[in-house]
């Protein structure tokens, strides 16, 4: 209908002047304290008689208290809207520039809740109002035009309120800060161009769009460069932080200095001229023993280093000392191996800790197999095998260290220093350098008639130990022996007697890399 509800006709002329009162004074408290006229039921009954299509008509229970204030609300709001004539028409609501009682009215949440239905206009543009989207103004179904441009709205839009609003052909939103929104993806405002939303904060934004994609084009790049940046310093400098396939055995100096804290001297275990011995723990806490090399060589020489330690990282049985891998640097060469307690060699062992006969035949037993492991498998490594360079594991395994690549001394040599080792294992004596023969010589002299008088003393040993020990001394004599009419006993053969000797105590000799030690493979 064109006109103003019948409602308005019938209570205007009652209600004026105390509409009137009650608007000059303060709103919101005598609206609370104002209650209806006692013929204010009977005039609302009369009026959904007549208009079945009024709103509050059709609300499930009605509150006359609250239709009574949407009447005076209704009344005075049309004539601030000014409108031409309140009381047979009420087409729109016209606030623009009115920031003082905009904010008031869209309270009155009763008022817009029985909207009349003669509205097809709301106009609240430029009035700086804050908030979120004032959304009991989507209530007034029927408005064909709506304006909320120039103000502070912010917030998100209720998209889906506005689908009821059909007849809605004038949408103005802009200029506001609303949150960024998918309108295109409702078909309801397919129907508006994108003037309606002109700095509104819905649509994406031109400048801020050209500035993302100005920020994309420069951090992109700037991005992938500091990966690939961190990712070649991982690679050269701390291959530690990267997966353990990626590593392949090479240490850098970087990673040395963070394993001996910066190469400090509670971490030093041993020095000589040009080698120093440190105590390390790598970055996943396991201890290793770090061997550095502080004099320059040639480039060819760290060639021939680094492939040299390409072949000793591969030698696998537990009676070899694990090389995990090495550092060959300009001014830093390294080798990194598992880590054995501070004088823990063979030499310091025998002279410090009298071990009793059948440890030391164990001892002697393992050097043996591993040196039977590097004949058959490894034939062109050397070591340097002396009490003094062969270690002793956690466990009191025998490690051969000092490893050469490409040393092709033949096995009669190498037999023959097994024998000065076992000898010296034997008698507790240390020859001086040079007098190695001399030194076998005595002990073969005593070998026949006065074994005791060369066997260490220490040793507490029963008839069957001491046969045992006189056929181990046997077998230490006979390996040093390199005369044509003595032939040497093969390690294979010396690996087989001292394993009856052990036999009651004694397993099965593990094949390569098998039954020896766990290595934890950290490289």
């Amino acid at each position: 209908m064109a006109s103003i509800p019948a409602s308005f006709l019938l209570l205007f002329v009652s209600i004026s002047a105390t509409a009137y009162t009650i608007f000059s004074a303060t709103v919101i408290e005598d609206l609370a304290n104002l209650k209806p006229p006692p013929n204010f039921n009977a005039t609302i009954t009369n009026n959904c008689l007549h208009n079945p299509s009024l709103r509050y008509c059709n609300s499930p229970a009605m509150d006359l208290h609250e239709i009574f204030r949407f009447t005076i609300v209704a009344s005075h709001l049309c004539n601030e809207s000014k409108n031409p004539n309140c009381v047979e028409t009420f087409s729109e609501i016209d606030l623009r520039n009115r920031p003082k009682i905009v904010p008031l009215y869209l309270s009155f949440s009763f008022f817009w809740k029985y909207c009349p239905l003669s509205i097809v206009s709301i106009d609240l543009s430029n009035n700086s109002i804050k908030g979120s989207f004032p959304a009991d103004v989507l209530l007034c179904t029927q408005i064909q035009a709506l304006d909320l441009s120039r103000n502070e709205f912010s917030g998100d839009v209720p998209i889906q309120s506005f689908s009821p609003l059909s007849n809605l052909t004038l949408l103005n939103l802009s200029f506001n800060h609303f949150s960024e929104s998918k309108l295109s993806d409702s078909e309801f405002f397919k129907r508006f161009n994108s003037s309606s939303f002109i700095h509104s904060g819905l649509l994406p934004s031109r400048k801020r769009f050209r500035l993302n994609a100005v920020i994309l084009l420069l951090c992109f790049p700037i991005f992938i460069v500091l990966i690939v940046g961190g990712f070649w310093w991982c690679c050269l400098q701390r291959p530690d932080f990267l997966p353990r396939m990626c590593r392949r055995h090479r240490f850098t100096p970087y990673m040395l200095k963070a394993a001996t804290d910066e190469f400090s001297k509670k971490n030093l275990v041993g020095k000589s001229d040009g080698i120093a011995i440190y105590r390390g723990i790598l970055r996943d806490g396991f201890k290793v023993r770090i061997e550095i090399y502080w004099k320059n060589i040639s480039g060819e020489n760290r060639r021939k280093f680094a492939e040299e330690c390409k072949v000793i990282v591969q030698l696998c049985h537990k009676n070899l000392l694990r090389v995990y891998g090495w550092c060959n640097d300009r001014k830093l060469r390294a080798i990194v191996a598992e880590w054995t307690e501070e004088e823990s060699n063979v030499e310091i062992w025998i002279s410090g800790s009298a071990p009793p006969w059948k440890r030391r035949l164990k001892v002697l037993k393992g050097v043996a197999e591993g040196m039977l492991y590097l004949e058959e498998q490894w034939p062109d490594i050397g070591y340097d095998l002396r009490t003094s360079t062969v270690l002793l594991s956690n466990n009191q395994e025998p490690l051969i260290s000092r490893f050469k690549v490409g040393d092709r001394s033949n096995i009669t040599k190498r037999i023959c220093l097994f024998g000065l080792f076992l000898l010296e294992i034997m008698t507790n004596t240390k020859p001086l350098e040079g007098f190695e023969e001399r030194f076998v010589e005595f002990i073969r002299a005593h070998y026949t008639g006065n074994l005791q008088a060369v066997i260490d003393e220490r040793m507490k040993m029963t008839e069957n130990t001491f046969d045992q020990a006189k056929q181990t001394i046997e077998i230490g004599l006979m390996c040093t022996e390199q005369t044509r009419s003595h032939q040497q006993p093969s390690l294979y053969e010396i690996v087989n007697i001292m394993t009856r000797m052990l036999a009651p105590q004694n397993h099965k000799r593990s094949s390569h890399c098998e039954g020896g030690r766990a290595h934890r493979a950290i490289i």
